[in-house]
């Protein structure tokens, strides 16, 4: 039986500035601007529907001071998706601007590590340079969830339908996980934070904020294994993206692209 394929897109919700000595280890020699993109990604054919990270809130914006251009629910509804319907949300790990918007899916399970929720909710949060990319909010809400059988846990990979599975990569957080696409050009791999920027992985040097140095490193070498070639894997937070994939529409410009079809580079 022939793997099913999906379309695939990047929806850009929010932006900030920022610099080179932030995005790798041990900063970087010639440092400049580097700006970082707010996604999250819509998995779909005519029989399912995936979202991939779920974004922050307006509010949370202002708390980190980003640029907030849409919520992750409008930015979602341009493609005709009404986040009430959506049924199946993986979320790639627990830091705020992956999974702050989860009441607006209030009849998805939601699909996540094992080691995520360890790690959220264990020791290593006594600590500033683990915990600063968590809202203690959005962890409590997503436990509350559990308790609501809403939660499904892995322990590594796993098919979730045919032509989708999801990844642990681990790395940046604990549990950090990839989602790996049948798509028309081949396989393409949802890299989220496992890949902040494509240099990060084109160049094997890790972002900045890194739990596990050795499992970042294995990670890199898997997502090449998982996606069809370098081509075929899309970093989380790289401006380049929408510079890369074709607009859906002129009228979706600098909002949406497609991420099923060859970069256009």
């Amino acid at each position: 039986m022939a793997i099913p394929t999906y379309e695939v897109f990047a929806v850009r919700y929010a932006e900030r500035d920022g610099w080179r000595r932030n995005a790798f280890q041990g900063g970087d020699a010639h440092d400049g601007p580097l700006p970082m993109d707010y996604f999250v990604w819509l998995v779909r054919n005519k029989e399912r529907t995936f979202v991939l990270d779920i974004g922050f809130t307006a509010e949370m914006a202002v708390k980190r001071k980003r640029n907030f251009l849409r919520t992750p629910k409008d930015g979602l509804a341009l493609l005709g998706v009404k986040t009430e319907e959506v049924e199946d949300v993986i979320i790639s790990h627990l830091h705020y601007d992956h999974v702050g918007t989860y009441p607006d899916f209030p009849n998805a399970k939601f699909h996540l590590q094992d080691d995520e929720m360890r790690y959220a909710t264990g020791r290593y949060m006594r600590y500033g340079r683990f915990k600063h990319g968590y809202e203690v909010d959005d962890v409590v809400g997503m436990v509350r969830l559990v308790y609501k059988d809403r939660v499904n846990f892995y322990d590594g990979a796993a098919d979730l339908a045919p032509g989708i599975s999801i990844h642990r990569i681990g790395g940046h957080t604990m549990g950090l996980q990839c989602m790996r696409v049948h798509t028309e050009r081949g396989w393409v791999v949802l890299a989220s934070d496992c890949s902040h920027y494509y240099e990060n992985f084109e160049t094997n040097r890790f972002y900045g904020s890194v739990f596990n140095v050795g499992e970042q490193a294995d990670g890199f070498e898997e997502m090449r294994r998982l996606a069809d070639s370098p081509k075929h894997i899309v970093p989380g937070h790289d401006p380049l993206v929408m510079k890369r994939y074709p607009a859906v529409s002129k009228e979706l410009a600098g909002i949406v692209v497609r991420l099923d079809v060859p970069p256009t580079d």
